[in-house]
């Protein structure tokens, strides 16, 4: 069986950072690992299935409830993860079940940090180009507190 692209797959930075929705099947990871992603951050309370499938990607098991904003923690780790993991020249594909409100929320935490947007711009651009990003309005002002603690020069909370 061959590669097959994710639900809702999409890079937020070109072979840096993609997010997508729950992958399932062993194809999904082909696709993934074709496309240089080495690392899975899951979101989701359970680890998606036949993960083991492809043991070249690492998987992050950093669980979030549904419709709720990851923690301070939670952005601080998966932000630590991209960090390495670009140091290494490495992709990293973060999910949650549809790709949409935690993963959403995340990657606009990336974006903030990654091009210095604040949170009302960071919402902006992952909205655009993921649309139906961060579903709830506590994802939403979770964007905008952890931007906002970046442009003020507050170290946000650390792991």
């Amino acid at each position: 069986m061959g590669a097959s692209k994710p639900p809702n797959f999409s890079w937020v930075s070109e072979g840096v950072v993609a997010g997508l929705g729950m992958p399932r099947e062993p194809g999904h990871y082909r696709y993934l690992l074709e496309g240089g992603v080495r690392h899975l951050v899951s979101l989701t309370e359970r680890p998606p299935p036949n993960h083991g499938c492809c043991p070249q990607i690492h998987l992050h098991h950093l669980p979030v409830p549904d419709f709720t904003p990851p923690s301070p923690q939670i952005i601080q780790r998966f932000l630590r993860v991209v960090e390495v993991a670009k140091g290494r020249g490495e992709a990293v594909a973060v999910h949650c079940a549809l790709g949409q409100g935690r993963t959403g929320t995340l990657l606009g935490c990336y974006l903030g940090t990654e091009r210095g947007l604040s949170g009302a711009e960071a919402v902006r651009e992952i909205r655009r180009l993921r649309p139906g990003s961060i579903e709830t309005p506590e994802q939403e002002r979770a964007v905008l507190e952890f931007c906002g603690s970046l442009r003020a020069g507050q170290a946000p909370e650390a792991p």
